[in-house]
């Protein structure tokens, strides 16, 4: 499978077999153990497609952790089967079941943002889906809604499709599960953040066949802010671009006039100021923090 070029560490009992734009996956060593592999999640960023020089400290063992966290207060089948990992990576790696993965990324929106809010503006729809008039940036959608998109090789976009593409591309019984456990993971997350002063404004996440079982199970990352628009709940306004818990000072930063660099070039973006990290660090150790409950320890 499609994946680019990192320094994945070597791990006794494991060999890499792809990376992403942030995580390493390796299968067992013992090619006869074919029902699991491990998912390592590493300290890279990306932003506008471009996997970044620089790295964010303990970014990894965030997402893992706060995924960890999620899989436990979710009611939905998962794909992890224990944290017993190489020493190397502990904190920042699962042992999880081998599925057979949609080629779907399952998105539920429950305010209008983003690429979502650009469609709105133009046709009134999202994903086809037609909406009330009068909604702004940050209005909430009641119910939230299903918008799936294709899933796109590394560096590349991941293509918006209807709910008709889905059927076409999984079948409907499948189109109708992923659906109902997408939408199911959102309002019982949201209801969660909430109680923590936390708007979960969409979230994306990702299922595949467990051959075990038959079952469709969640996998990847689930509801960390890299999957997931989380605003504060105090500051939320609509009307207006909210402030995220995830890579805004990032993106911000790459497209002001300090960083110097046109994400229209073509030319790699350019490693982040330490006081950018520093940020960008605290800021995803502050969404886990609140949501959790738990301080981190890196």
């Amino acid at each position: 499978m499609a994946g680019f070029e990192t320094d994945a560490p070597v791990l006794d009992g494991w060999k890499h077999v792809y990376s992403g734009k942030v995580r390493d996956l390796y299968a067992p060593a013992d090619e006869s153990v074919t029902d699991r592999v491990l998912v390592v999640a590493s300290d890279r960023i990306s932003a506008y497609d471009s996997v970044l020089a620089s790295e964010i400290p303990d970014k990894g063992k965030v997402l893992t952790q706060l995924s960890l966290w999620w899989f436990e207060q979710l009611d939905v089948a998962n794909h992890v089967i224990s944290t017993d990992v190489p020493a190397e990576v502990a904190g920042r790696a699962m042992v999880c079941k081998r599925l057979a993965m949609y080629p779907i990324e399952c998105i539920a929106r429950g305010y209008l943002t983003g690429s979502g809010l650009a469609e709105y503006r133009a046709s009134q729809t999202v994903c086809s889906l037609p909406l009330p008039a009068g909604l702004v940036d940050g209005s909430r959608l009641e119910p939230a809604i299903f918008t799936p998109s294709a899933k796109a090789e590394v560096g590349e976009h991941d293509e918006n499709i209807t709910y008709a593409q889905t059927v076409e591309r999984v079948g409907a019984e499948v189109s109708a599960e992923l659906k109902r456990l997408t939408l199911d993971v959102y309002t019982a997350a949201e209801a969660i953040a909430r109680d923590r002063g936390i708007v979960l404004a969409d979230t994306k996440v990702e299922f595949g066949l467990d051959p075990a079982t038959g079952a469709i199970t969640l996998g990847d990352e689930v509801l960390t802010p890299d999957s997931s628009r989380f605003w504060d709940a105090e500051t939320y306004a609509p009307g207006r671009a909210q402030p995220s818990f995830d890579k805004q000072f990032v993106r911000d930063w790459l497209t002001s006039d300090a960083s110097g660099w046109d994400k229209t070039s073509g030319v790699e973006p350019p490693e982040l100021p330490a006081e950018i990290v520093e940020k960008t660090r605290a800021r995803y150790i502050e969404a886990y923090e609140r949501l959790t409950g738990r301080t981190f320890t890196a």
